[in-house]
């Protein structure tokens, strides 16, 4: 039996600009979170390797070890949390560093993102899927029609 997929949603410059209060909660804790699970990460592998230098059974530091392991984990958990939150909005989550997204969107029937990023006030610009963030432009205003929203 296969699985009946949804009607994909696309959003005008004002419903995406709609839902940007909640996007922006959403990506800013991304964006808070990201740089300690990075590091973690990075930690992590160093006292790795120096573990395996050493290969001391009796290691001082496996409680430690153990400790940042398991933070790493439920940080990682919210990290995928936060993006499945975007991703049921129908927002596109892009990049942890600078709190890039994108809003599924059409414009004269072809498919485009409009595209925000943590700082802007508001949804001001789009692009082509293919394009990416490198060929942003800036929305003139009711650039992009809607879908109903199943």
């Amino acid at each position: 039996m296969s699985a009946k997929l949804a009607p994909r949603h696309y959003f005008s410059t004002a419903s995406a600009n709609q839902t940007l209060p909640l996007v922006r909660a959403i990506v800013s804790d991304i964006v808070e979170l990201f740089p300690e699970v990075r590091d973690r990460e990075e930690r992590l592998a160093r006292i790795n390797r120096s573990r395996s230098r050493e290969s001391r059974p009796d290691d001082l530091y496996s409680e430690e070890v153990e400790q940042v392991r398991l933070d790493l984990e439920r940080d990682v958990e919210r990290l995928q949390g936060y993006i499945e939150e975007l991703h049921e909005l129908g927002v596109e989550f892009k990049d942890p560093v600078m709190g890039l997204v994108d809003f599924p969107a059409q414009r004269d029937g072809q498919e485009v993102c409009l595209c925000w990023k943590l700082g802007e006030p508001s949804v001001e610009f789009w692009h082509t899927v293919e394009a990416g963030f490198q060929g942003r432009e800036k929305l003139t205003g009711g650039e992009t029609d809607a879908s109903p929203k199943e």
